[in-house]
């Protein structure tokens, strides 16, 4: 059993927590159940007004299964007419049928120390929070389930896939409430886990940054078993140093700090040079295994990125 095993189904509360930390923790839950609730209200009406005919149109049941038969009305398709039906009785009779969709979806969040680092107004573990329930309320209200999993240098935190407006409310607040216990980012990890865990078909939101590596091998094998959805959530300090003089860098997940000139277009060229490698590696990657991906960028509305997915993928599926 892999060491981090334990952490995914420890108990959330600390019994030993001293008495006098009851009034700050008090305080704590109450700001996290506004922002959830905020979340909430908002991915509601992105949910209701934009979202839910877009997902339930691309993301399509196993199949169909047959629903009743009704009586032929002027106007309805002939061919929809069950003619044994009409030999027996007499009356022109139409088969109706309905969509067998007990569809799973699943979230593989990263909420590694980067996530909440940043210069931004708006952190990215916030932004991914609301995208879960945006996505997650679509799913629901499609009669589908959703699971989610936290992660880091290891997986941090599982749910197991379950229907309901609650189930969604608890998926965000895990996330926005998520306090990894390892700071450092591994993506094959975590879909070495949801494979092993997750052995039925399902689709799959990877929601991270994407700057991390060695994730390959494990993403070719989960392809084989997911529909894989990669949510790319940057802000613009990840892709370019900005001209500021002398800055102290610091690796949010770990290792050493260093100073360096940030008026020095060497400096900037190599800092923007690195990202571009990886991102180039992993758009390699994803074009092999027909993964598709939304850039979404901190302090953008992300509305116009979700729908341009929303369309190619009705495309893709037409």
């Amino acid at each position: 059993m892999p060491a981090w095993w334990p952490r995914l189904w420890r108990p959330r509360r600390d019994p030993s927590r001293p008495a006098s930390d009851e009034a700050a923790a008090g305080d704590a839950t109450t700001e996290l159940l506004r922002r959830v609730r905020a979340i909430e209200i908002r991915a509601r009406r992105l949910v209701d007004d934009l979202f839910l005919g877009e997902y339930h149109a691309v993301f399509r049941g196993r199949g169909i299964e047959f629903d009743e038969l009704r009586p032929y009305v002027v106007g309805d398709d002939v061919r929809s007419i069950d003619w044994k039906s009409y030999a027996r009785t007499g009356q022109p009779l139409v088969r109706r049928y309905r969509e067998d969709r007990d569809l799973t979806v699943l979230f593989a969040v990263d909420v590694s120390a980067s996530q909440t680092a940043g210069a931004a107004e708006r952190s990215k573990a916030s932004l991914a929070a609301e995208l879960c329930a945006v996505f997650a309320l679509a799913a629901i209200r499609n009669n589908d389930r959703a699971g989610l999993l936290l992660f880091a240098s290891a997986p941090e935190r599982y749910l197991r896939p379950a229907g309901g407006s609650v189930h969604v409310l608890r998926l965000v607040r895990e996330v926005l409430s998520a306090r990894p216990e390892t700071r450092g980012t591994d993506l094959g990890a975590a879909l070495e886990y949801l494979t092993g865990v997750q052995r039925r078909r399902a689709t799959l939101f990877i929601i991270s940054d994407f700057l991390t590596e060695g994730y390959a091998r494990a993403l070719r094998a989960a392809a084989r078993r997911f529909d894989i959805i990669a949510v790319r959530i940057r802000e613009p300090l990840d892709g370019q140093l900005p001209a500021a003089g002398v800055v102290r860098v610091e690796d949010a997940e770990g290792g050493p700090a260093y100073e360096v000139d940030s008026d020095d277009e060497a400096v900037r060229e190599a800092y923007a040079a690195r990202v571009r490698e990886m991102d180039a590696e992993r758009e390699r990657l994803f074009g092999e295994l027909g993964i598709d991906e939304i850039a979404i960028v901190t302090g953008e509305d992300y509305v116009r990125a979700l729908l341009a997915f929303f369309r190619r993928r009705a495309r893709a599926v037409a």
